[in-house]
């Protein structure tokens, strides 16, 4: 997201840099300004008698413009560029119209300043680390129609404490709420089939989720670090656990996977020191290296038939562990 540093803009209007992309018709994008207070974009823009329709907003457009405080973005523009605000640490107000249809990576990257954001329905793509590091966000709202979050979209934002996701999204990306220490829970609709590595790693203030049906697959660290999770339903198409996947969720009692589970990764449920009870289902083949290290309240196991391959240091520190019943492998 490096900042040009050469000649940039085409011309210049009420402080505004614009670039020229199109002749027919005759469109514009952002290219920058040095901005103070609220700005507002007009939806076009005449040179030399020629009415240039605004359509975007470009890569680095306001990159640290740190004395810019609100922008409200027209109904032409359909995309806003890759760090296009990124560093603009006085933001506090950005509307976004039902225009836009992408928001490039790191668009919104540490808008310190940022405390609440709608994205609209018109939104099919959303790129990574959008809203990275806005440690003011509150709250984020889908109405789109997106169906996939982007790699660390919402990455330490350490005040979000509410997100509603549309019904359309089918995959949560890798660590998208990593490090959302407000955040005490999330509503998974039945649209996602995946959770991501790391996605909800370090959300401290999560205390329950429910793993829909639809989902096949929980990501390595999917959940670790999440202290206060002290309740966790697992849909009935999950087939994989990552490694660490629960890895550190201190307050977690009791987990029943479901059937339809074949393998356990390694360190899945390491350091989970309240865990008193886990039923493993006979679909199960393989339990990986140190799976429940560290689970000092487990007392007992029972380990189906259908498991044939189990790792080394399953039940390191187990301290309360006094049975363990193996099945005829």
């Amino acid at each position: 997201m490096e900042k040009n540093t050469g000649p940039i803009y085409d011309f210049v209007v009420d402080g505004i840099c614009y670039n020229k992309t199109g002749t027919n018709p005759a469109t514009v994008e952002v290219a920058g300004g040095d901005c103070t207070g609220r700005v507002t974009i007009p939806s076009s823009v005449t040179i030399d008698e020629v009415a240039y329709s605004v359509t975007s907003i470009g890569h680095a457009a306001f990159r640290d413009c740190c004395r810019l405080t609100g922008v409200t973005i027209p109904d032409s523009v359909t995309s806003i560029g890759n760090g296009a605000f990124a560093g603009c640490a006085g933001l506090t107000c950005v509307s976004i119209p039902g225009s836009v249809t992408s928001i490039g990576f790191g668009a919104f990257y540490k808008c310190l300043g940022l405390t609440g954001v709608t994205l609209p329905e018109s939104l099919t793509s959303i790129a990574s680390n959008a809203f990275c590091g806005c440690s003011a966000l509150t709250s984020a709202t889908f109405l789109s129609s997106a169906t996939s979050i982007g790699k660390g979209v919402f990455r330490d934002c350490s005040a979000l404490a509410s997100v509603t996701l549309p019904g359309s999204v089918t995959s949560i990306g890798d660590s998208v709420f990593r490090g959302c220490r407000a955040l005490t829970g999330v509503t998974l609709p039945d649209s996602v089939t995946s959770i991501g590595e790391e996605a909800f790693r370090d959300c401290s203030a999560l205390t329950g989720m429910s793993i829909p049906d639809s989902v096949t697959s929980i990501g390595s660290h999917a959940f670790s670090g999440c202290g206060a999770l002290a309740s966790v339903t697992i849909g009935n198409s999950v087939t994989s656990i990552g490694a660490y996947a629960f890895h550190g969720c201190a307050a977690l009692t009791g987990v029943t996977l479901p059937n339809s589970i074949t393998s356990i990764g390694a360190v899945t449920f390491g350091g989970c020191r309240a865990l008193t009870k886990v039923t493993i289902p006979g679909s199960v083949t393989a339990i990986g290296d140190s799976a429940f290290c560290d689970c000092s309240a487990l007392t007992s196991v029972n380990i189906p038939d259908s498991v044939t391959a189990i790792g080394d240091s399953v039940f390191d520190g187990c301290s309360a562990l006094t049975s363990v019943t193996l099945g005829a492998q």
